[in-house]
């Protein structure tokens, strides 16, 4: 039996880091023969006040979750291993992961890490929140 056999891979979507990653965890994937599934979370932008006054930012969040499908897609068809699952969310980028990962069954998270100071300065802010309560392994890629 394998160590991995579904990795979730949490993608930024940023050009160079992305790729960079998703393709340490393809090379994870093949070495297991696990499954890959891919995973872009969309922090809420709903509303915003201009001074007194609350704008509805609706279309513009479906604007950017429109753009960020289309990116993912893109991604994925660069590499070389079927994607299980693709999937682009709403909400806190940690807890989405997390989420994500139990529903899915994968038995490692893979996100990219640009290093920042404290614990985030060994993982990353992402990978640190990631890794608080995860039920399975996380892996940082330096990016």
């Amino acid at each position: 039996m394998s160590i991995y056999t579904h990795l979730l891979v949490g993608l930024d979507l940023s050009p160079d880091s992305s790729l960079q990653v998703a393709r340490k965890a393809v090379e994870l994937a093949k070495l297991y023969g696990a499954k890959l599934s891919l995973l872009h979370v969309i922090e809420p932008v709903t509303f915003a006040y201009a001074g007194d006054i609350p704008m509805d930012l609706t279309e513009t969040q479906l604007a950017i979750e429109e753009q960020a499908e289309k990116r993912l897609t893109s991604l994925a068809a660069q590499l070389e291993h079927p994607i299980h699952s693709s999937k682009v969310v709403i909400g806190q980028t940690a807890a989405e992961l997390r989420e994500t990962a139990a529903q899915l069954g994968a038995d490692l998270i893979v996100v990219g890490s640009h290093g920042r100071h404290g614990l985030a300065l060994l993982l990353g802010s992402t990978a640190s929140d990631v890794l608080h309560g995860a039920k399975c392994d996380v892996l940082a890629v330096r990016v």
